[in-house]
């Protein structure tokens, strides 16, 4: 039997949960952690809903940035575990008593009205690598619903997408990520990731074209105006070494991605 894609994800990420944060520390994901920050800016009093947010890795930088709570969602019950452990912990070193972020399990290609988030919505959600698990328009039109449902009017949206799968940075991979294989699917492209952390992480994904490609129309489509790339140049870690991104710069294979809902 064939798992679908958002099985095969759940099934994928259970099993790489113990290393996966070592991704951050691969010249990718320094750069996607500060376009992120970047995208985010000031965070003071604000609440974020994390869709596809794993073990609050980004959750915490927002907090760092200043808001004042942040709700992770994520359909892998061994990465929410890990974030809620690392929380526990943080709580402990910093002597508070309230849960900044909380965790909950669910698959965000599906309502999430069983879970109990704020019923008046957020001023941010973030979206990290969520489209790359959609192979088909009906997964990725129920992942902007949620988006569109629980993002207050004028709300931001944060996020990170696929660019150019056959980008030859990932031929290379030289910034941390390449890939073994990718094929042509319907409206789009699936394909299996190494990420070179110690130990190396594996994992298989499908992005459809109308995000890959950098349009704006479903984003549009969902009442989400204003989107914009955030520049690559505008990162601490490509302005200090600017020959050593030439390649990635040349055809990126990733971006982060911000928009704002519109206000009716």
């Amino acid at each position: 039997m064939t798992l679908s894609q958002q099985d095969q994800a759940k099934k994928d990420y259970d099993a790489l949960a113990e290393t996966y944060n070592n991704y951050g520390l691969l010249p990718s994901g320094q750069l996607e952690s500060q376009l992120i920050k970047l995208a985010l800016g000031n965070c003071n009093g604000l609440s974020i809903l994390d869709l596809g947010g794993g073990t609050g890795l980004h959750a915490r930088e927002a907090i760092d940035l200043g808001a004042s709570s942040v709700d992770v969602v994520d359909v892998s019950r061994e990465m929410l575990r890990i974030g809620e452990k690392i929380e526990r912990l943080r709580l402990c070193e910093s002597k508070l008593n309230n849960n900044m972020i909380r965790f909950f399990e669910a698959d965000v290609s599906k309502p999430l009205s069983h879970l109990p988030l704020r019923e008046d919505g957020y001023d941010v959600i973030m979206g990290n690598w969520i489209f790359s698990f959609a192979d088909r328009m009906e997964l990725l039109e129920a992942i902007f619903t949620n988006i569109t449902s629980y993002l207050k009017p004028g709300g931001r949206f944060v996020g990170v997408r696929d660019a150019d799968p056959w980008s030859p940075a990932l031929e290379s991979g030289k910034y941390g990520g390449s890939c073994k294989w990718v094929e042509r699917i319907p409206g789009g492209v699936k394909y299996m990731c190494v990420l070179h952390c110690m130990p190396p992480i594996e994992f298989e994904g499908a992005c459809l074209e109308v995000i890959y490609s950098g349009s704006t129309d479903i984003y549009e489509k969902f009442g989400l105006v204003d989107v914009k790339t955030v520049p690559y140049e505008e990162a601490e870690i490509v302005q200090r070494d600017p020959g050593f991104w030439r390649l990635f710069l040349e055809r990126p294979n990733l971006a982060v991605v911000q928009a704002v809902k519109k206000v009716s």
